[in-house]
C-alpha cells in the first residue's frame, strides 16, 4: 500500500500539482498505519533555504485534501479506503550535506595542524 501511495503521490505532485507546490517535491517514503486510515508522506523540496522548503511544506499542506481526493480517483478500485494525507519535511539531504561540510573542515583542521608541525620540526632541526 505505501509504495502504491508513494508512486501515485509521487506522480500527482510532479505533474498535476506542481504549480500548486510552487517546488521541486520528491516523494522519499511513505508510512501508512495499520488501519490504512493515515499516510505520512515524506518530502525533500529542492533548495538551499529552510524558510523556502518550509514554505513549500505549508503549501503541500493546504493541498493535501485536493492531493487525497486525486489519489482516491487514482486508486480507488485498488484500496477500501483512502488514507489521509500528512506531509513531513526529509531533511536528509541538507543533514547529508552539512555533515559533509563538518568533515571538509575536520580535514581542512587536520591537514593545517600537520603542515604547522612539520614545519615546526624542521625549524628545530635547522637550530
Amino acid at each position: 500500500m505505501a509504495r502504491l501511495v508513494q508512486r501515485e503521490v509521487a506522480e500527482l505532485l510532479n505533474n498535476e500539482f506542481f504549480e500548486a507546490s510552487q517546488s521541486l517535491v520528491t516523494v522519499t517514503g511513505v508510512r501508512v498505519t495499520k488501519d490504512l486510515g493515515i499516510a505520512y508522506i515524506d518530502v525533500s523540496v529542492m533548495g538551499e533555504e529552510q524558510a523556502r522548503r518550509m514554505i513549500a511544506l505549508r503549501r503541500l499542506e493546504g493541498i493535501a485534501p485536493q492531493v487525497r481526493s486525486a489519489l482516491a480517483q487514482r486508486i480507488r478500485h485498488q484500496v477500501r479506503r483512502i488514507p489521509e494525507i500528512k506531509f513531513f519535511l526529509d531533511e536528509t539531504q541538507q543533514q547529508a550535506a552539512r555533515m559533509e561540510e563538518l568533515f571538509d573542515q575536520i580535514r581542512e583542521e587536520r591537514n593545517d595542524r600537520e603542515s604547522d608541525e612539520s614545519d615546526g620540526d624542521e625549524t628545530e632541526r635547522d637550530a
